[in-house]
């Protein structure tokens, strides 16, 4: 199973990369993303991505003093950087090192800069959500922009690592991008959702962190059957077969 998740708008920037991180594939094609950010003035940067006037000079600064190639010692580790209720479910720092490694094979991190990330590649600091409406070229914003090219790396790495089924525990913002037309895998996608009134709904905050629970019971017990998905039952939820079917599988509590 190839698992995908989302990334964070939170970054722990206290943390060196580690030794053995690795350069993303698309390395290059965020390159060119930087380069279109860095003309951006910090109203102009802060408008774009609505957010604050100080976070707006913030990330002009990060882009600004974009360069590649990029060292490990102003680089983060993908998956140490990224905080959020996601990663508070993956609780990546219990991880052994030898689930670390299965988890840098199987777990997919979706970027709006660095378009798909190995959860051990070396990143610099950024924000740069997927569904900001940056225009690069004939593209007219970064769905049109990384579409292509995430589809066809991860039918690429699907082949290399003999996985046909995908786990996505991305948001939607985020899997979107992907052309699933084309895409060479079975596709399953967990939903969360809490019952209220007699009735089940998906609330937001909840399900980022069952999304990262998932994530961590798939690697941690090297889930490769699609039926033992439905075990999963961390933080009360369980499976729920009335609400599920072939391609979606529910989780209530």
């Amino acid at each position: 199973m190839l698992i995908l998740i989302s990334p964070a708008k939170t970054l722990k920037t206290d943390v060196s990369a580690l030794n053995n991180s690795s350069i993303p594939e698309l390395i290059n094609t965020s390159d060119k993303i930087s380069s279109r950010l860095k003309k951006l003035k910090p109203q102009k940067l802060g408008d774009l991505m609505g957010i604050s006037a100080k976070l707006a000079q913030l990330n002009y600064e990060r882009y600004q003093s974009w360069k590649v190639p990029y060292n490990n010692n102003n680089a983060l580790t993908a998956i140490f950087a990224f905080r959020g209720e996601v990663y508070n479910g993956l609780d990546i720092d219990s991880f052994t090192q030898e689930e670390l490694a299965y988890t840098n094979d199987h777990l997919r991190i979706l970027s709006g800069l660095y378009g798909l990330l190995k959860p051990l590649d070396a990143i610099l600091p950024y924000r740069l959500e997927m569904g900001t409406n940056l225009k690069i070229g004939r593209k007219n914003n970064l769905y049109e922009f990384w579409e292509d090219k995430i589809t066809l790396l991860i039918n690429k790495q699907l082949i290399q690592l003999k996985e046909e089924t995908i786990v996505n525990l991305a948001s939607n913002e985020y899997f979107k991008v992907i052309n699933t037309k084309k895409l060479k895998a079975n596709i399953i996608t967990p939903v969360f959702m809490e019952e209220k009134n007699g009735k089940y709904k998906v609330i937001s905050i909840y399900a980022k962190k069952a999304r990262g629970l998932m994530s961590a019971f798939i690697l941690k017990n090297r889930i490769q059957i699609a039926e033992e998905l439905k075990h999963f039952n961390a933080d009360g939820y369980n499976y729920n077969d009335e609400l599920s079917d072939k391609a979606k599988i529910v989780f209530t509590r």
